[in-house]
């Protein structure tokens, strides 16, 4: 029991470095890892991957609350561009994560797989995420990417359990805002993707009721993860702001390709 918390104590502290850095808010981080943990290590009957998807919205809510304060003590955060999105991602969140307790644990994680690879291969083959001109002030937000965009995140990332920081990093990044910005308003905006799906997935009815869970959420695991993660998104704010912006979008991209790898090798 040590040895699991230990564990997880350690990715934790990975997933408060992706949380300041990329925006993550530990779902990329969390999913994937207690995925293959309670593969495992769970006994029979525990539904992994949903357990997985649960317990990362929990870690997220706290870490993406903890880390936006910090963003938003740095000056990173623009309402022009958080606000218009919040409510919508609020929406699709609670549609997105009530329909993953619909769909089975693999196919699940064919979606989660198949998002990451889609996310990869929109950064790398099309213009505007490697780098931005920077001679051009961003762009502001239309009324058609704040309202279906947000509800596309909200849904997207609350089924998925990762955020929506694949998504609004992107869009916020092809605006024209620097890596530095575009990855610090996606926590602020993990949040409504954090709370709804917390919600849902810790009080889904006809979950058998297990020593330590919370409907699907995994309270040993939530407890372990944040104990790693939180001293560690105080620690990281003062590196994100010296990143160059090519070398930090490029780490974006490559992280994207190990979660992939590592949801692949664990799924087989």
């Amino acid at each position: 029991m040590l040895t699991s918390f230990s564990i997880l104590l350690l990715f934790g502290i990975l997933t408060g470095v992706t949380t300041v850095l990329f925006g993550f808010g530990g779902g990329f981080i969390t999913v994937p890892v207690v995925y293959g943990f309670l593969s495992v290590t769970a006994p029979s009957g525990v539904d992994a991957m949903h357990t997985a998807v649960a317990t990362s919205t929990a870690v997220m809510l706290v870490n993406a609350v903890v880390a936006a304060a910090v963003q938003w003590r740095q000056g990173r955060l623009d309402r022009h561009y958080v606000w218009p999105l919040a409510g919508y991602i609020l929406l699709g969140a609670a549609a997105g994560s009530c329909a993953a307790t619909w769909i089975g644990g693999t196919a699940l994680r064919v979606l989660f797989a198949g998002y990451l690879l889609v996310t990869i291969a929109d950064s790398l083959l099309r213009k505007g995420f490697l780098s931005v001109r920077r001679e051009t002030p961003p762009e502001p937000l239309g009324r058609g990417a704040s309202t279906f965009g947000g509800l596309g995140i909200g849904a997207v990332a609350a089924c998925l359990g990762v955020g929506g920081s694949v998504m609004t990093v992107p869009l916020l990044r092809r605006r024209g805002l620097p890596m530095a910005n575009a990855t610090a308003m996606a926590n602020p905006l993990s949040v409504p993707v954090a709370v709804a799906g917390t919600l849902v997935y810790a009080l889904v009815p006809g979950i058998p009721a297990q020593a330590g869970h919370l409907g699907y959420v995994d309270l040993t695991a939530c407890a372990a993860l944040l104990t790693g993660s939180l001293p560690t998104i105080a620690l990281a704010r003062r590196v994100s702001g010296r990143v160059p912006d090519r070398v930090y979008s490029a780490a974006y991209v490559g992280l994207l390709v190990l979660v992939l790898v590592v949801m692949t090798v664990t799924g087989t």
